[in-house]
């Protein structure tokens, strides 16, 4: 592929070394790469909203601020036309097919080695879609998740990160301040989230939440 020299890059996670071995993969790929690193979700969100004209986000299911998917769903509804690509230690094809379910644009395994992960982003930033090659994509859906999964991609990004905040058990007033909103607004969240996930409760949702993330989205009592 050729380089363009406007190539732009995230890498999302919370491991320096880890971070430096994508580095080299994407500078071997795209030498004249721009490559602005995250340790943070917030620090992530922070970098897109400065500026948002990103060519990949590499990013970690699990790291400060996310757990499981919820980083995938918020990024794919605040920045829609930003590829995502997961880059983790959970393998596993369940992962990797919830992953692609939520809008990622491939998965890389961490277990990989920086040839495998430089020609894996090369394909990505041509526009394909990439997986190890051993995945098994073909098992069904369980029917109660593939709803679950599809009421949880209606939820706005402030919901999503609404649902989030809840998952870490923080009262409406606190998440109103994080937010820098009121608390009728939270409340207002709160109240879309139970509908959209057809839930009673805010113990409820993010249960439900959980459960497509395999309890990696933790839930509060």
């Amino acid at each position: 592929m050729t380089s363009a020299p406007a190539t732009r890059l995230v890498i999302a996670d919370d491991h320096p070394l880890f971070r430096d071995a994508l580095r080299q993969a994407v500078g071997s790929v795209v030498t004249s790469a721009r490559i602005d690193e995250a340790g943070s979700f917030e620090e992530l969100t922070a970098l897109l909203d400065q500026d948002p004209d990103v060519d990949l986000v590499l990013l970690d299911l699990s790291m400060p601020g996310i757990s499981g998917f919820s980083g995938l769903i918020y990024l794919r509804a605040q920045f829609p036309a930003i590829p995502v690509v997961i880059v983790s230690a959970s393998d596993d094809g369940g992962t990797i097919r919830q992953s692609l379910d939520f809008g990622a644009s491939g998965f890389i395994p961490k277990r990989f080695g920086v040839d495998t992960l430089r020609d894996a982003i090369m394909k990505v930033l041509d526009g394909d879609v990439w997986v190890p090659a051993d995945t098994d994509l073909s098992s069904a859906t369980d029917p109660e998740m593939a709803r679950l999964r599809d009421r949880l991609v209606t939820l706005t990004p402030q919901q999503v990160r609404v649902l989030m905040m809840l998952s870490e058990g923080l009262l409406n007033k606190q998440i109103a301040y994080e937010l820098g909103v009121s608390e009728a607004t939270i409340k207002a969240h709160v109240s879309a989230i139970l509908q959209k996930l057809g839930v009673e409760s805010r113990t409820q949702a993010v249960i439900a939440a959980a459960k497509i993330s395999g309890g990696q989205w933790r839930h509060v009592e």
